[in-house]
């Protein structure tokens, strides 16, 4: 079971609406139902479609997809013989380098930063999950994590550089790196791992702690 959404409370066993204050029984919901308000309708908490185990397995392919994106260039431009390669942060250094520091350091902690630490986050409460434990950390990373996820824009960086793929394709030959295939790939395994509602990891470990 997860747990409910922000601004829904459980007492013993009841949840709150959060729209209209009417208090439910919490009832256990098959993977991927939601439960709602009898009332108005809100959505008052949901069960994951996927297993634990199964977005750990997702989450260390986004992790390997990370570095390949990061150890390759991510396109090559030839122009009259003379090739030249980009990486993401070859080019936050050239940012800097050249009096942007701010631009830089923005691109630098939304399209490196937080993707890293979203999955290394994830990473850490997953396996502290399956075997049942809550670490000291566990409650501190699980809402820095949640205050972290918005800065992560990685889809946004994917679709600036299609568009400067198709520009730069009438003024050189540009020729897609290993990168850009493991930035598509990184893209969609991040939605995966985004779409799993972490603070069901909670009760998780609360249930596999019991049960051991």
């Amino acid at each position: 079971m997860t747990a409910p959404p922000a601004g829904v409370a459980v007492i013993d066993g009841l949840t709150a609406c959060p729209e209209c204050d009417r208090m439910h029984v919490r009832l256990p919901v098959r993977p991927g139902e939601k439960a709602a308000c009898v009332r108005c309708g809100t959505v008052l908490y949901q069960a994951p479609r996927w297993r634990p185990d199964e977005v750990l397995a997702v989450v260390v392919a986004a992790l390997i997809a990370f570095a390949l994106a990061n150890a390759f260039p991510i396109l090559e431009l030839r122009v009259q013989g003379i090739a030249s390669t980009a990486t993401l942060l070859g080019s936050v250094v050239t940012l800097w380098r050249e009096g942007r520091e701010l631009v830089a350091a923005t691109v630098f902690a939304t399209t490196w930063l937080a993707p890293l630490f979203d999955l290394l986050a994830m990473a850490a409460l997953l396996l502290a999950a399956l075997r049942g434990r809550r670490p000291a950390f566990f409650a501190p990373l699980l809402r820095l994590l949640q205050a972290v996820r918005p800065w992560g824009m990685i889809e946004v960086l994917m679709l600036g550089v299609l568009v400067s793929l198709a520009k730069l394709s009438h003024l050189a030959q540009v020729v897609p790196g290993v990168a850009l295939w493991a930035f598509i790939a990184l893209t969609v395994l991040l939605a995966a791992v985004l779409s799993y509602d972490v603070r069901g990891l909670w009760r998780l470990a609360g249930d596999v702690g019991g049960a051991l």
